[in-house]
C-alpha cells in the first residue's frame, strides 16, 4: 500500500495553507469546495470541513489548499492538520470519488454585446471567479490559465473576469461575427473539462486600489464609494465592465474613477459619466460634487 507524506506551508495569503502530498493523488483535475455539502464526493475535503476553522478547500493532484476563518492563526493548527491529512490518506480512505465528482451540469456560454463595440461579454451558467480580475496583456496572466490561453488568440487584446462572465476586448483588425463562435466554443470546452481559471485562491490584482483602501478616507469619499457600490456598479457590470473609486478632491470637488472591462475605452463612457454617474452623485451629494473624470483601467 502507498505511504503518503504531507508537508505544510503558508501561502502569500496568510489565511491559506498549502499541504503538499507525496506521492501525488490519482486525480486528473482541480476541485474547489466552499462547504461540506459541495464536498459530498470528496471524502478528504469533507473531512477537512469537520474542522470548525475551515472556510474552503481546494483539492489538487499534488496538494490540498485550505482557507481558514479568522477565529485562529494557522500556526496554531498547521502541524495537526498536516498529520490529519496524512493519517486519512494512509488509512486507505479515498480522497475523491472522481467519477461522481466529474458529473457536472453541461456548460453553456452565450455572447452578449456591450456598449463598447470592441468588447464582447461571454456569460457562463456557472460561477467562474470570486473577485474581479483584469489582464492587459499575457505577462499579467501567470496565475490565470484561462486568460493566458485567451491571449494566444491573435485577436484578443484584453481580458476582464467577473463572477460569471468574461469580457474580451479585441483588436480592431478582427470583426466579432468572424470570431465570436470560436471564443464561445473554446470557453465552453475549457470550462466543461474542469480546467483551472485562476491558480491563486485569493489575490488582489488592483494594487493601486488596495493601497487606497488602507488610507483613511474622508466622509464624502466614503459616501461616494457607497453610491458607486450600491447604485452604479450593478449597472456597469451588466454591460460587462466595472467602476472603482480612485480619489476625491475636496477643494475642487472633483471625483476620479477607474473604468475596467467593457467600460475602459468605451466611446459612450464620457456620456455615461457626465449624464449618468456625475448627475447621480450631484443629486445624492448636493453641493459636494462638481465633476467626475475617468481613468481607464
Amino acid at each position: 500500500m502507498t505511504t503518503f507524506s504531507v508537508s505544510a506551508s503558508l501561502t502569500e495569503d496568510q489565511t491559506i495553507a498549502r499541504f503538499e502530498i507525496t506521492p501525488t493523488l490519482q486525480i486528473v483535475q482541480t476541485y474547489q469546495y466552499n462547504n461540506i455539502d459541495e464536498a459530498k464526493d470528496a471524502p478528504l475535503a469533507q473531512q477537512m470541513f469537520y474542522l470548525p476553522f475551515v472556510k474552503s478547500v481546494v483539492l489538487k493532484k499534488e496538494a490540498i489548499e485550505i482557507m481558514r476563518f479568522d477565529i485562529l492563526e494557522w500556526e496554531e493548527v498547521l502541524d495537526d492538520v498536516s498529520l490529519e491529512i496524512e493519517n486519512f490518506l494512509n488509512s486507505g480512505s479515498v480522497a475523491i470519488n472522481e467519477t461522481q465528482a466529474s458529473k457536472k451540469n453541461p456548460i453553456t456560454v452565450y455572447a452578449e454585446s456591450t456598449p463598447n463595440p470592441s468588447v464582447m461579454k461571454f456569460v457562463a451558467n456557472k460561477k467562474l471567479v470570486d473577485q474581479i480580475y483584469e489582464f492587459k496583456d499575457i505577462d499579467e496572466t501567470s496565475n490565470a490559465p484561462l486568460a493566458q490561453k485567451l491571449f494566444h488568440f491573435p485577436f484578443v487584446k484584453e481580458v476582464f473576469m467577473d463572477t460569471n462572465y468574461i469580457s474580451i476586448t479585441k483588436f480592431d483588425v478582427s470583426k466579432w461575427d468572424e470570431i465570436v463562435m470560436e471564443i464561445r466554443e473554446f470557453l465552453r470546452s475549457f470550462l466543461e473539462e474542469g480546467n483551472e481559471i485562476t491558480t491563486a485562491v485569493k489575490e488582489i490584482l488592483n494594487t493601486k486600489t488596495a493601497e487606497k483602501l488602507e488610507v483613511e478616507l474622508d466622509e464624502t469619499s466614503q459616501q461616494i464609494i457607497g453610491i458607486i457600490e450600491d447604485y452604479i456598479k450593478p449597472a456597469v457590470a451588466a454591460d460587462g465592465g466595472n467602476i472603482l473609486f480612485d480619489s476625491y478632491n475636496a477643494e475642487n470637488k472633483n471625483v476620479q474613477v477607474i473604468l475596467q472591462g467593457a467600460c475602459s475605452g468605451c466611446p459612450s463612457s464620457t456620456f455615461t459619466l457626465k449624464n449618468g454617474i456625475e448627475n447621480m452623485l450631484k443629486e445624492m451629494l448636493p453641493g459636494k460634487i462638481s465633476s467626475v473624470n475617468a481613468i481607464n483601467g
